[in-house]
């Protein structure tokens, strides 16, 4: 599967999910770009995009994009909070839908 990592997602997240294909946004030349723009990019190329924004499923109608998109809710992000979300995410990989939204952790 290949997957996006917002830009507010470290980085050093893609090698923990080695059974997939990771990029981040910086690293595909689109940092910067608001979050509907992003989508509709990202949707051509990528199975999944991973974000922590919290306000993505309010501000976007995500429905409209042929993208999984998940939601890390972690106390920061930091790796050291995500990582223990990295068994769920992995599990939530597996099973996703383009345009649906999941939240992963608490």
């Amino acid at each position: 599967m290949k997957v996006l990592l917002d830009e507010c997602v470290p980085a050093r997240l893609g090698p923990l999910l080695a059974e997939h294909s990771v990029i981040t946004v910086p690293r595909r030349g689109w940092a910067g770009i608001k979050n509907g723009e992003l989508l509709a990019r990202a949707e051509n190329e990528f199975d999944a995009f991973v974000t922590v924004d919290r306000k993505i499923s309010t501000e976007q109608d995500l429905t409209k994009f042929k993208i999984a998109v998940l939601l890390l809710r972690a106390r920061t992000n930091r790796l050291q909070d995500i990582r223990p979300l990295i068994p769920e995410l992995l599990k939530a990989l597996r099973g996703v839908k383009a345009g649906v939204f999941t939240a992963v952790g608490k």
